[in-house]
């Protein structure tokens, strides 16, 4: 055997392996087999690169390139479904499709309603090709390097199997409850915020620009609707086992009801049983089978008349509050949380419930040992929605604190904010980790060889004590105690003498100003040019420069103000790091575009929308994430978005096209 063909025969056993260990819970090799076979074709792949396919095995690990993300027009809506929560809903939606089917006999198919993200994967000959979200039913986002990174999602079907040489297959990337608590574990552990739900952190996954994360975050996937023109059944109960066949994770829990009666049954039977299911549910789907049915029955203007979700009632239990505590995040937030007597709920023994912030304490108005009602209602994290009921005797009434938990200093609430802050970012721990952490990220420094957790432990052994001090460390400084780790002691060190040329604009991002985010500080740094004019601008000066507001402004003058910040900045100038635009950047700025706002909106050819936001910047334009009446036009590639072009037509602005585009900067 070539080794060509023993790449071919390596693809189509890994891929049958993963669909035996992620889909049907059998594996038939072990993991040391499994990991031999992967390093192998990893081997002959790098030998081989005219042998690439997206779709290999060796792909689902992900890359670090940044994705992003183009708009793309579903062949077919995807509609959202009318909800209902009780029977008699439930009744008059079965009575709907008999009156409109003329009385004729019909089934109903009954499934589970995952609670994820909606995804349209679509098939040529057996290969997945996109895979794209349901964005506004009518367009969604191009997703598919992440899509490969989810090992239940076959990438490639036996060849030997019979399926439509064209079809579409829509379902739920959703995070399962086991992955769901590593993860809001792992950001507890760094100080960030946890995900209210699986939901909310899969869609949030999915999203990522970088395909490595979402190969880490263990997400999977249920699919439950099958399209096409050539499809094998007239039941889409019958067209999914089909598809269960193929390779597809297809709920095992689907089941054809004949009668009404039936559909009450299996609604009362999944909701209790839902708690025990390793993913997190919030309702039922009920489909007419046959799709000629269907078909007849038609469609509104937002959701199909064949179809509707029974949405299942939040759970909720009673249990008796002992004490708030505080968490301090790493950007300075303060978290309240609820430690209360343990109560079941939702499959889970319950002990504690984020209270979010100071207005939820005051609307909740909590006393010290009160009886509280406890929701969880298909989120992993518990909220307390009420007190229950106030004991006879006179409780003490429970306060948001004042002074930060962990170093004392007195908290701070700015203008439009819920949250309250420790303002003490140079003397407070999770405070100085959290710059840190933000000092080396991608979009900042992007000293891509470090870590949060790294970052921790040379915090805790005195190694540094801001990210100033990264500058002055030595290879033989961050050795293992046992004198191991060199290649990676250089590749940090290396990292870390690379970002000495990050240019100005991300340094300014990178040193931490509170609200100055990455277009803010390239607009402040196009405007002054070096960071010593940023620091000696006043508020007037500030306020001179488009997008920088009040609040932004004040504060500026605080962190320049901060002898502690003068002096961080004046040591990250010292070790080498760029304080001034580039004459590259110099030699191109103009302003022609020149206090516009611009609207960046659909698919482009000549740049990336990346490139073309960077186009905007450099010419002197600003640019805006909505359309509004202030958007001075909408730069505008390929499938732009219904809704805005509408919107756009409504207010009178402006649509131009990339080559329009491109030959005004170039005038």
């Amino acid at each position: 055997m070539t080794e060509q063909e023993t790449i071919l025969s390596l693809r189509a056993k890994l891929h049958q392996h993963n669909y035996n260990y992620y889909v049907l819970n059998q594996p038939t090799v072990s993991d040391k087999d499994f990991d031999e076979m992967m390093h192998r074709l990893q081997e002959l792949e790098a030998l081989h690169p005219d042998m690439y396919d997206p779709n290999s095995p060796t792909q689902r690990v992900g890359s670090d390139l940044n994705n992003e993300f183009a708009t793309v027009v579903h062949n077919r809506p995807m509609l959202s479904l009318a909800n209902t929560y009780n029977r008699a809903e439930v009744a008059q939606f079965y009575q709907r499709v008999s009156e409109g089917l003329g009385g004729a006999p019909f089934q109903v198919c009954c499934e589970l309603k995952f609670d994820g993200l909606s995804i349209s994967l679509h098939y040529s000959h057996g290969t997945l090709m996109r895979a794209v979200t349901r964005g506004d039913g009518v367009q969604g986002d191009d997703v598919t390097p992440n899509v490969r990174t989810i090992r239940s999602i076959p990438l490639q079907l036996p060849s030997h199997l019979s399926y439509p040489d064209e079809f579409e297959i829509r379902g739920e990337v959703l995070m399962p409850w086991s992955s769901f608590q590593k993860l809001n574990s792992q950001r507890e552990d760094t100080g960030e915020a946890p995900f209210a739900n699986p939901r909310n952190a899969a869609s949030g996954t999915l999203k990522s620009k970088d395909s490595r994360v979402v190969a880490s975050r263990g997400l999977d996937a249920y699919l439950y609707y099958l399209l096409g023109d050539e499809i094998p059944f007239d039941g889409h109960y019958q067209n999914m086992q089909a598809a269960r066949s193929w390779g597809f994770q297809v709920s095992n829990e689907m089941k054809l009801a004949d009668s009404l009666q039936d559909i009450y049954d299996f609604i009362d039977y999944w909701n209790e049983a839902r708690q025990h299911l390793p993913v997190a549910t919030d309702g039922i789907v009920l489909k007419v089978n046959s799709l000629s049915q269907q078909r007849h029955l038609g469609l509104t203007a937002k959701s199909p008349r064949w179809a509707i979700a029974y949405k299942f009632q939040a759970e909720q239990a009673e249990t008796t509050l002992r004490q708030v505590v505080y968490q301090v995040g790493r950007t300075g937030i303060i978290t309240p949380v609820a430690n209360m007597d343990p109560v079941p709920l939702a499959g889970t023994i319950v002990r504690r419930a984020t209270l979010h912030n100071a207005d939820v304490m005051q609307q909740l108005n909590l006393y010290q040992g009160c009886r509280v009602l406890v929701e969880k209602g298909g989120e992993i994290i518990p909220k307390i929605v009420g007190v229950a009921q106030t004991e006879e005797h006179p409780l003490r009434p429970i306060h948001f604190i004042t002074h930060c938990p962990v170093c004392g200093t007195k908290l701070v609430r700015f203008e439009g904010e819920a949250a309250h802050y420790c303002p003490n970012e140079t003397g407070c721990a999770p405070l100085i980790l959290g710059r840190m952490e933000h000092f080396i990220s991608r979009k900042a420094m992007n000293i891509n060889s470090l870590g949060p957790e790294t970052l921790d432990n040379w915090f805790q052994q005195g190694l540094i004590h801001d990210a100033a001090d990264l500058y002055n460390l030595t290879t033989e400084q961050i050795l293992t105690p046992e004198g191991g780790g060199e290649d990676i002691a250089r590749k940090i060190i290396r990292s870390i003498d690379e970002s000495r040329h990050t240019p100005f604009e991300q340094v300014l991002f990178a040193i931490g100003i509170r609200f100055v985010g990455e277009i803010a500080a390239k607009t402040l740094a196009r405007h002054f040019r070096t960071m010593q004019a940023v620091a000696d601008a006043t508020i007037d000066d500030l306020l001179q420069v488009d997008g920088i507001g009040m609040v932004m402004a004040e504060s500026i003058i605080r962190y320049f103000h901060d002898t502690n910040n003068r002096n961080f900045v004046s040591r990250l100038a010292k070790a080498g790091v760029k304080m001034e635009l580039s004459e590259d950047v110099l030699s191109t700025q103009t302003d022609l575009l020149a206090g516009q706002g611009i609207v960046i909106s659909g698919v482009f050819q000549h740049h990336s929308r990346d490139e073309y936001k960077a186009l905007i910047e450099q010419h002197g334009g600003r640019n805006v994430g909505s359309i509004s009446a202030k958007t001075s036009f909408i730069l505008a590639g390929e499938n732009m978005g219904p809704s805005k072009l509408e919107k756009a037509q409504k207010l009178g602005i402006r649509i131009v096209s990339e080559d329009e585009f491109l030959r005004m900067i170039e005038s």
